[in-house]
């Protein structure tokens, strides 16, 4: 594993040590590196307590660190599978849509 971790300020630690969603302090939470690029840090964060899941982009620039999270459903194997996977367009929502509609899948 990396040293990524004690590369970071104490402000940067702070999205690794609690829960968004429960506010359970690091004790629970387990931390996952599952990429890194350069200076950039994909971070699987799961909490013990709630089961709820976050997945970070930390990356390291001129200015500073910079994250941005996301609350998911996803395992860390689930991250590293679809990560690669072509991007979804706003035209592909719109054929999934349509075709739900079609199908009378979706009900108004």
């Amino acid at each position: 594993m990396s040293n990524f971790l004690n590369q970071l300020p104490l402000d940067g630690l702070k999205i690794i040590s609690f829960c968004p969603i429960c506010n359970e302090h690091h004790k629970l939470i387990e931390a996952k590196i599952l990429e890194e690029k350069d200076r950039n840090h994909l971070i699987y964060l799961k909490c013990k307590k709630c089961n709820s899941s976050i997945v970070s982009l930390v990356a390291f620039d001129g200015m500073g660190i910079n994250s941005i999270g996301l609350v998911t459903d996803l395992t860390a194997e689930d991250v590293l599978k679809f990560k690669n996977y072509p991007t979804i367009s706003s035209d592909d929502v719109i054929l999934i849509h349509q075709f739900l509609e079609e199908k009378q899948i979706l009900k108004n």
